[in-house]
This record gives C-alpha cells, sequence and structure tokens, in this order.
C-alpha cells in the first residue's frame, strides 16, 4: 500500500501567495518563498505553486519564484498555471520544477499531455483538473474555475491518464477555501477511474477531514493550504496526529 504524501498548495497572485472560497475573493497570506521554506521544514511532502491569475496574462509568471525557492526547499515542486506549450515546459523545468501541472491548454490542446510526457517522462506531468458539480455528475472548468468547457471530469481523467499523464491533480472548486470537507465522492470517483496516482485538493478543514479521505479514498496525495497558511495546524501536527492513528503517510 503507498503512503498518501501530504503537499502543500501555494496560489500566487503578483508575488504572494493567495486564498480565496471557490478559487475567488482572493486575500493575502504570505511571501511564496518563506512559505515554502517554513512548510519544508516542518515536514510537507511536496509543493505546487499554482499561479492564480495566469490566465490574465496568458502566461505563468512563477518562473523566477520557483527558482528561488529551489534554493531553500530540497523536496518536488510543481508548477502550475499558464503553461502553453512545451517550450513553457521546458522553462519550468529549467527553472527547478519537478512536475508541470496542466490544465487550460491540455483542454485546449490534449496533444501537449502526449508530446510533453514523451519528451520529459509521464512522472513529470501532471494532469490538473478543475471539478464543479453539475447535476449527477461533474464539469470540468478552466481559468482558475471561471470557464465551463462542458467536458465531464471523469471522463477527462482517464483521458488524461490515456494521453500519458502521470497523475491526476483533482481540484473540487465547490469545496476549495470552504474548510468544510473534501468531495470524497468526486476524489473516489476519480481515484476509481484511473491507475495513475490522484492528489485530492480542496475542502480541507480538519485533520478529521484527511483521515476520512484517507480512509475512503486511498488518494496518493492531499493537497492543503487553509489548514497550514492560518495556522490552524502545522505540517508536523497533521502528520503525527495521522502517524498516531495508523494511517499511511510519509513521517
Amino acid at each position: 500500500m503507498h503512503k498518501t504524501r501530504l503537499i502543500a498548495r501555494l496560489d500566487v497572485k503578483n508575488e504572494f501567495v493567495i486564498k480565496g472560497i471557490h478559487l475567488e475573493g482572493l486575500r493575502k497570506v504570505g511571501d511564496p518563498i518563506e512559505l515554502a521554506k517554513k512548510y519544508y521544514l516542518d515536514g510537507i511532502d511536496e509543493i505546487v505553486f499554482m499561479d492564480a491569475v495566469a490566465s490574465l496574462y496568458d502566461r505563468n509568471n512563477l518562473f523566477h519564484i520557483i527558482e528561488k525557492a529551489c534554493k531553500e526547499v530540497f523536496i518536488p515542486i510543481t508548477i502550475g498555471g499558464g503553461i502553453r506549450s512545451v517550450n513553457d515546459i521546458d522553462k519550468a523545468l529549467r527553472s527547478g520544477a519537478d512536475k508541470i501541472a496542466l490544465n487550460t491548454q491540455a483542454i485546449k490542446n490534449p496533444e501537449i499531455i502526449k508530446e510533453a510526457s514523451r519528451i520529459y517522462g509521464s512522472q513529470c506531468i501532471i494532469g490538473s483538473i478543475e471539478a464543479k458539480r453539475t447535476g449527477a455528475g461533474w464539469q470540468a472548468y478552466v481559468d482558475n474555475g471561471r470557464e465551463h468547457t462542458g467536458v465531464d471530469a471523469i471522463d477527462w481523467a482517464k483521458k488524461l491518464e490515456d494521453l500519458g499523464a502521470g497523475e491526476i491533480l483533482i481540484t473540487s472548486v465547490d469545496k476549495e477555501g470552504t474548510k468544510k470537507g473534501f468531495d470524497a465522492e468526486l476524489v473516489k470517483k476519480i481515484a476509481e477511474s484511473v491507475s495513475i496516482p490522484v492528489i485530492a485538493s480542496g475542502g480541507a478543514g480538519s485533520l478529521n477531514d484527511i483521515r476520512e479521505l484517507i480512509l475512503n479514498c486511498n488518494p496518493g496525495g492531499i493537497a492543503i493550504a487553509s489548514l497550514i497558511h492560518y495556522n490552524l495546524f502545522s505540517v508536523s501536527e497533521i502528520k503525527r496526529e495521522l502517524i498516531n492513528n495508523n494511517l499511511s503517510v510519509r513521517p
């Protein structure tokens, strides 16, 4: 059985880590380099940097932040938001990122997943899905949860795996920032539909939310933000509690 990774998610806008609700109403919470270093020293397994306004500028603005972070942080780093081409992926990896999360461009041009995984390996290509519940299912959204695509989220996860993605990052827009718990049903359906690791993001508000998700969905990773950004718990406290409950997480 795999050990679930605990991943810090840092959404960045204009040099600041921000946090919102449903990916909207963003407020500043700190400096991305300082927070990344803090979480790294406290035992986080990986860090995801997401450019929250990349769609406004039609490019990713985080390469310089990744370069600085790599001098302080020595765990896997993912960068996402505004990655439009294989050339952008190359720049991101050269800046020090270990993995690339693709959402909007993957929807527009699915072949980028196939080409990037062929060139760089599936292990560094993450298919990112921002999902909202619609009726009995979920639809994939782009542009930080603002634009509807008409694509079924579960079917899209399967397609991303077929194209060569090595992981799926599933963000519940409905739950994101609410601290009311994960959309466990969504995570479970995605995890059952693919054979690659699934990272769950959106909704963690308590240690019990994380415990329940691991027990019921066994995700490859859990991305957290509010819990640690607002000092509700430290990374080490979360891990200690999970380990004390005999859950399979990295020490």
